[in-house]
């Protein structure tokens, strides 16, 4: 990934840790950054069937690993608020 901020990185990592990811870097900029893991689960874009795992290679960690290895960032499980949405009623809608 070139030319990529955390907050880019941030905004990618959710889909492949399956929790919401918060920046708490403070790094500004952009950087060239390599990345390899092994990954757990290929998430479905577009509601498409999940694309097969390649072959596992005992010799590459998995994303948590990799992060902190790699990039010298931690990812660590944490508590806070978080925005939802609620729809506590629905109806169809009447025809015109």
């Amino acid at each position: 990934m070139n030319g990529m901020s955390i907050g880019a990185l941030v905004n990618l990592l959710p889909q492949f840790v399956e929790r919401q990811v918060i920046d708490r870097t403070g790094l500004t900029g952009v950087y060239d950054l390599t990345l390899k893991w092994t990954p757990e689960a290929i998430p479905s874009l577009l509601g498409l069937p999940q694309a097969p795992l390649p072959p596992e290679d005992p010799d590459v960690p998995n994303i948590f690993t990799a992060v902190q290895e790699q990039l010298g960032l931690k990812l660590e499980a944490g508590r806070g608020p978080v925005e939802v949405i609620v729809i506590d009623h629905i109806e169809k809608p009447t025809p015109d």
